[in-house]
């Protein structure tokens, strides 16, 4: 008998952090060096940051990892 490991999906608060900062999509891309292409795929869930790119949307917030972005298990 096997047994399934469930998926793991990782969501972030990044759209929610960044109006409360009230700085654009570009804005933000510009401080952490990527394009806003990523910002938008990162704040709709369609890609997952590198752990070096984490870390520098999480210092440019002031916070860490575990603020911005968290995991839940996906069981399908």
């Amino acid at each position: 008998m096997s047994k399934t490991t469930p998926q793991l999906k990782i969501v972030n608060r990044l759209h929610v952090l960044r109006a409360e900062r009230r700085i654009t999509q570009e804005q933000l891309a510009k401080e952490v060096g990527v394009t806003r292409a990523t910002i938008v795929a990162i704040e709709g869930g369609g890609y997952n940051p590198s752990l070096e790119l984490a870390f520098r949307i999480a210092r440019y917030f002031g916070t860490d990892i575990n603020t911005i972005f968290s995991v839940e298990e996906d069981e399908r």
